[in-house]
């Protein structure tokens, strides 16, 4: 009884610490919050079943991500082949949906970011969005999306480079300067 008591400590422990970079990682992949949340606990539900191996103890973030990003992936193919069954139905995104920190989302610089993030090529947001949002270092973030370290620093370096042009009217906005 007080190993399970244990390892459930654990799980709380590594899930208040971890949820909120998957869900923002899943956040990336997926239209609304609501699918990111299904995302989420989907991987969820399949790293408890890898981890009987071993005791079902957390898993490695890396791991997570891996997990999370393959059923993305497999969520993508699927909702592309329904939205071509089903192209006659126009689907409305919800405009109220929470990407980065709701009290930033608040706040209309938070609005200008998500959506200049949004707008990155999706391997570019996929590795800012490991990196920042998840924690991850390069070599983790190459583990996660099977690429090189360098590979992973380089497409980190482009999304920022991405960012700051496509944010600069917004620094010039706030500090007043013409150049």
């Amino acid at each position: 009884m007080a190993a399970t008591i244990q390892l459930s400590d654990q799980w709380k422990e590594w899930l208040d610490e971890s949820a909120p970079r998957l869900l923002a990682y899943a956040r990336g992949r997926c239209e609304n919050q609501q699918e990111a949340e299904d995302l989420l606990q989907d991987a969820l539900v399949k790293l408890w079943a890898y981890q009987e191996e071993r005791g079902h103890c957390p898993p490695d973030l890396p791991l997570a991500f891996t997990v999370l990003r393959y059923l993305g992936l497999d969520h993508g193919r699927r909702k592309g082949r329904t939205e071509k069954r089903d192209r006659k139905i126009v689907q409305f995104q919800s405009g109220n949906d929470q990407w980065l920190d709701p009290a930033m989302e608040e706040k209309e610089e938070g609005q200008i970011i998500r959506a200049a993030v949004e707008k990155l090529p999706s391997k570019l947001r996929e590795a800012l969005t490991l990196k920042i949002w998840g924690g991850l270092t390069f070599a983790e973030v190459g583990e996660v999306l099977k690429i090189s370290q360098n590979t992973a620093a380089s497409r980190y370096r482009y999304a920022l480079e991405h960012l700051q042009k496509e944010l600069k009217h917004l620094n010039q906005k706030n500090h007043g300067s013409i150049s």
